[in-house]
């Protein structure tokens, strides 16, 4: 049983906007360490669901009474400080602790907490290695940040010291936690509404690595320059891993791949044969997803055929390439939470392996600050699809005060030679897909809003 010493003086415990993936899976936590849990969110969902369904109470909109029986409240990055509950919280001097600072607690409760980051794949590698964990029968707690069908939900409690989970370097929240071991899967231009410039990103994940103790370990990509400098801000034990880099510790060779574009390749360790790898999700970029995983679950002594057998059974977490169906039975859409242009060339990497006609795309920008700051790299990643349609932009937590539209994204589109098409309605780009699309096409939708709905309105 981890040791919850840090956070005992806490019976009752409130949770703002407990149905995010985060804060569903803490509150689960905080329920089986035997602490009374409450909640509140602004709309029902399957997370919510769950925590129903485990006896916790959880209120769509305010619960004023469970902050007054609360000895301190937890809120989610989403919530403002003139919220209802927030602003009771204080009249009654009950502590406020914003979520990544709690989890940090809990990271300290557990002897080996293990922290997956980097800029793209954290959600794919974390899913990995739990699995990894569990067929190896070393009984982890897991924070995933998508919903894991293996697992049931976002998260799994377990009883043993190993507390797996995904550190976002958003507004530096991985700072507050106290790692064990740490993989780095890539470090790339993202979050600069926060970090202003990709030399802040470099600095927060320096700041990271040195969190690590000196009997802990390091897990980075040998294939991106951006990661090679890392190991000497740590004592800690290092691994690399790539495809490109032949000093790389771990090395993915004789790569192949199948009709739906799943790789198989054989693994080197220190350029001896190690082990042979087929995966069932598609793409370069899970080659090194699961090169992490290897190197990492290596050091922890889970053998090579639960690891080879939990790779091969993983077939992908919630919104990451997923498969959603077919439209007239022969052109199969696909759903994925891409939203950065690095990634979006992994995913049209991922469907280039796979057989079908002609591709479309159906974007939805995600923030305007990342529409306006990477503008013609979304444009260039996105020209490579047979058929471009951008949907409007997904503010998330921000206003317009960039000047910037979907609009832009299209004209840039064009200017590099390629059509595209803005279609704001999600009914009418349906209609549209579904008027022009010929036998054998691939459909994927993409972004990290809402353009999820669109999914099921085609293959209605």
């Amino acid at each position: 049983m981890p040791n919850i010493k840090h956070i005992k003086k806490y019976k009752n415990i409130h949770m703002i906007g407990i149905g995010g993936i985060s804060m569903s899976g803490i509150a689960a936590i905080l329920q089986n360490w035997g602490f009374n849990v409450t909640g509140s969110d602004t709309s029902d969902s399957e997370a919510v669901q769950l925590l129903l369904k485990k006896g916790i109470k959880v209120v769509i909109g305010h619960s004023i009474e469970d902050v007054r029986n609360s000895d301190v409240v937890i809120y989610s990055a989403a919530v403002k400080q003139d919220d209802p509950e927030i602003l009771e919280a204080k009249k009654l001097n009950i502590p406020t602790i914003e979520r990544a600072d709690f989890l940090g607690e809990v990271t300290r409760c557990y002897e080996d907490t293990i922290c997956i980051s980097g800029t793209h794949g954290k959600t794919t590698t974390t899913s990995m290695i739990s699995l990894c964990f569990l067929e190896g029968l070393k009984d982890p707690s897991i924070q995933v940040g998508a919903l894991l069908k293996l697992i049931n939900g976002n998260y799994r409690v377990g009883n043993s010291e190993h507390f797996i989970i995904e550190a976002c370097e958003y507004v530096e929240s991985f700072l507050k936690f106290s790692p064990k071991a740490e993989i780095i899967l890539n470090i790339d231009n993202d979050h600069l509404d926060y970090f202003k410039t990709f030399n802040n990103i470099k600095n927060a994940f320096t700041k990271y690595v040195k969190l690590l103790p000196s009997d802990g370990i390091l897990v980075i990509n040998g294939d991106d320059k951006n990661c090679l400098d890392l190991p000497k801000y740590t004592g800690a034990k290092v691994y690399t891993y790539g495809i490109n880099n032949e000093n790389s510790d771990f090395i993915a060779k004789n790569i192949t791949f199948d009709d739906d574009g799943f790789p198989e390749f054989d693994v080197y360790y220190k350029n001896e044969f190690f082990m042979n790898v087929k995966l069932s999700v598609p793409g370069r970029h899970n080659i090194l997803n699961a090169l992490a995983c290897i190197a990492l679950c290596t050091e922890y002594g889970i053998e090579k055929q639960d690891i080879a057998i939990s790779l091969e059974r993983f077939t992908g977490a919630h919104r990451r390439f997923e498969f959603k169906g077919k439209i007239n039975k022969t052109s199969s859409v696909y759903d994925d939470y891409a939203h950065h242009p690095t990634e979006i060339k992994a995913t049209y990497n991922s469907l280039k392996n796979k057989k079908y006609n002609k591709s479309w795309v159906i974007f939805q920008p995600h923030t305007y600050s990342r529409t306006k700051t990477l503008l013609n790299d979304f444009a260039k990643a996105l020209i490579n699809f047979d058929n471009i349609i951008i949907l409007d932009i997904y503010a998330a937590r921000e206003k317009n005060t960039y000047n910037i539209s979907s609009k832009d994204l299209v004209n840039e589109i064009k200017n590099l030679g390629k059509d595209a098409k803005y279609i704001p309605n999600f009914e009418e780009c349906a209609k549209y897909v579904k008027n022009n699309i010929k036998d054998n096409d691939i459909v994927i939708t993409l972004g990290a809003g809402t353009v999820t709905d669109i999914g099921p309105m085609l293959i209605s």
